[in-house]
């Protein structure tokens, strides 16, 4: 399984790809005979080769017993307590994402739990920390190593299943909303696929935010719960028609869009936002890229704005702390709460990538790989 090195916050540049795959040790499973070998083991969900299939089983992913890990200058170790299920996990096991590792791997990006291990040079943490930290991959797994750059103190009191499912999805939304399209209090946000990790996060900050927010997912079960989390107004695009019901909720537009979905409903709102309207783009949960008329943006005086967290904050890590700051703000003011809706054992994780998959996670799913 890969170490986790290099830089989640980087595109897919030719040094990540080098720093992931090819400089990279190997770690290689441990047989029962050989475990009094090693001081310490650990046990990882393992993808040793791409899955064709969209529908995951329990024999797609092997559990295996690993020995445990050293960090390298500049890295940490840190004792997985949780580890959240994201989109990109689904993606890169298919091998659909940006970048990919070499070889067998673990998914998982996003983690929290304690330092157990700190390698030369590190000062931001130190042994027994609790600690948020994003890596490409690695994730569901007992242990992962990570560059000390890419963890942060978990906030006071945060359990380890919402600290796991906070820093990415609140950190997307906040840099879309609050710094790219500088929302307003009494300005109209709509949000797609607002059931969703990201898109629950962004109706959340886009009220705390003073804005009108419009929630729009395909499950009345997840716009109940956008509904409870502060949006005024929800459309389920399933069964009502997105543009009239948009002409009828906001005549005059809607002044911010966040589209974490694509497909054809992103020209359906492009084409509903106001005079200066900004549209946000985050992502294509659908599987379709659309394809925009560029007249769309010149006659509305409009701006589409990509939203690329993971190299904002690689490239601008100060501004990645504001917002950490803000963030960690208003969770403790109770206005922003990760909604963590199932949980998974380690060698369940495939059950987590499944709903992923299919689209049916509300809020986060979240890997917790020991039972403590």
């Amino acid at each position: 399984v890969h170490r986790m090195r290099g830089n989640i916050f980087s595109g897919p540049t030719r040094s990540l790809r080098m720093g992931i795959s090819i400089l990279d040790r190997m770690h290689r499973p441990v047989s029962a005979s050989q475990q009094h070998r090693w001081s310490s083991t650990f046990r990882a969900f393992v993808c040793d080769k791409l899955q064709e299939s969209a529908t995951f089983t329990k024999d797609s992913f092997p559990v295996k017993t690993l020995s445990s890990l050293e960090p390298k200058k500049g890295e940490i170790v840190i004792d997985v307590k949780a580890a959240a299920a994201n989109f990109p996990d689904v993606l890169i096991v298919q091998g659909k994402y940006q970048f990919q590792p070499e070889g067998e791997f673990s998914p998982g990006s996003e983690v929290s739990g304690v330092v157990a291990k700190i390698g030369e040079g590190v000062k931001n943490v130190k042994v027994g920390d609790e600690v948020i930290g994003v890596a490409p991959w690695g994730g569901f797994a007992e242990e992962m190593v990570v560059p000390a750059r890419n963890a942060v103190l978990k906030p006071p009191g945060m359990p380890f299943p919402e600290a796991a499912a906070f820093l990415m999805v609140y950190g997307t939304s906040y840099y879309a909303l609050a710094d790219l399209a500088r929302l307003q209090p009494t300005q109209t946000l709509l949000v797609l696929g607002a059931g969703g990790g990201v898109g629950l996060a962004a109706v959340e900050l886009g009220k705390a935010l003073g804005a009108k927010v419009i929630a729009a997912a395909s499950d009345d079960s997840k716009l109940k719960v956008c509904r409870e989390k502060g949006a005024e107004v929800i459309i389920n695009y399933k069964d009502q028609d997105l543009k009239a019901a948009l002409k009828e909720v906001a005549p005059g537009g809607v002044d911010v869009v966040l589209d974490p979905v694509g497909g054809p409903a992103s020209e359906v709102c492009l084409r509903a936002t106001a005079w200066n309207g900004r549209y946000m783009v985050i992502g294509f949960a659908s599987g379709e890229i659309p394809k925009i008329p560029l007249n769309l943006p010149l006659l509305k005086g409009a701006s589409v704005m990509g939203v690329f967290w993971g190299t904002m904050i690689a490239k601008e890590p100060m501004r990645f702390m504001g917002h950490l700051k803000d963030l960690v703000g208003l969770y403790q003011d109770g206005k922003i709460k990760p909604l963590v809706s199932s949980t998974f054992p380690l060698d369940g994780a495939w059950e987590a990538l499944n709903l992923l998959s299919q689209r049916k996670v509300l809020g986060k799913a979240v890997v917790v790989p020991k039972s403590e």
